[in-house]
C-alpha cells in the first residue's frame, strides 16, 4: 500500500513542487489549498490526487478535513505567510496574523495529524517548513522571521516528544523563486541574492528534493534537524 503524505500549502511554490516530486516517488498525495482555488483544482487534476481545504488558524476546520483521512504517514507543514516591513511600520494585526499561521496554525494542524500518524505500524515522519530567516533576520523581516524562528524551535522540542516513533524535521530554504519572494523583492534583497555563493537563487524542486529525502525511507536516524538549504548564503555572511 502506497504511502500517504499530506502537503498544506501545495497549491504552488515549494508545496505544488513537493507534491509533483512525491507522486513520481510513489507516494499517495493529499493536496492542501485555505479555498479551492484553480491552481488546486487544475493540480488535483493533473496528480489524480484528492484534496482537502481549511484555513489552518481555524481548528474545527481543520478537524472536519481530517475526519475524512483515513491514513497518513507523513505530514509536511508548508503552508506559510510573509508580510515584509520594516519593524516601526508592523501593526499588532501583522503580528497575529504571521504567528496565527506560521505558529499556532503549524501546531494545530500537527495536533490533529498526529492521531491518524500514530495509528500506521511504520516510522511516521513530520517536516516543518522554516526559513533561513529563523536563523539570521533581516532588516524588514522581523515578524517573519521570528516566527521562523519559533517553528525551529518547535521542530526539535516535538522530535524529543515523539521519538522514537515519528520523526520530525525542519527544512529552512534561502531564496527561492516563489510567488512568495517575488512579492518581497526589493534591492536591498537583490544585493543579499548576489553574495549568495552559488551565484543563484534556488528553484522549487531543489527544496523539495531535500524534503523528500527527510520524508523517504531513507532518513532513518535524522530527527530534531534544521536543514539549511541556502546555497551558502549564511557561511557567505556569517
Amino acid at each position: 500500500m502506497s504511502k500517504v503524505i499530506l502537503i498544506t500549502g501545495s497549491s504552488r511554490g515549494i508545496g505544488a513542487s513537493l507534491a509533483y516530486l512525491s507522486k513520481r516517488s510513489g507516494y499517495k498525495v493529499i493536496l492542501h489549498g485555505q479555498t479551492e482555488s484553480k491552481k488546486l483544482l487544475d493540480l488535483s487534476k493533473e496528480l489524480a490526487s484528492e484534496y482537502i481545504c481549511f484555513d489552518i488558524r481555524n481548528e474545527s476546520e481543520i478537524i472536519h478535513a481530517f475526519s475524512r483521512i483515513p491514513k497518513l504517514d507523513v505530514l509536511v507543514n508548508s503552508a506559510g505567510l510573509n508580510i515584509s516591513k520594516p519593524f516601526d511600520d508592523l501593526t499588532l494585526s501583522d503580528w497575529h496574523q504571521i504567528y496565527s499561521i506560521n505558529v499556532f496554525g503549524l501546531s494545530t494542524v500537527i495536533k490533529h495529524a498526529l492521531p491518524i500518524i500514530r495509528k500506521s505500524r511504520e516510522v511516521g515522519r513530520i517536516v516543518n517548513i522554516a526559513s533561513v530567516k529563523g536563523t539570521y533576520s533581516a532588516v524588514g523581516r522581523l515578524a517573519y522571521a521570528s516566527s521562523k524562528s519559533a517553528v525551529i524551535n518547535l521542530t526539535s522540542g516535538l522530535a524529543k516528544e515523539l521519538a522514537p516513533d515519528i520523526l520530525v524535521n525542519c527544512v529552512s530554504p534561502g531564496f527561492t523563486a516563489t510567488e512568495m519572494t517575488r512579492n518581497t523583492w526589493s534591492d536591498r534583497i537583490k544585493k543579499q541574492v548576489s553574495s549568495i555563493l552559488l551565484g543563484r537563487i534556488a528553484d522549487p524542486e531543489e527544496i523539495a528534493e531535500v524534503i523528500m529525502f527527510l520524508c523517504s525511507e531513507k532518513c532513518t536516524y535524522i530527527t530534531g534537524q534544521n536543514i539549511i538549504v541556502d546555497g551558502g548564503f549564511g557561511i557567505r555572511n556569517d
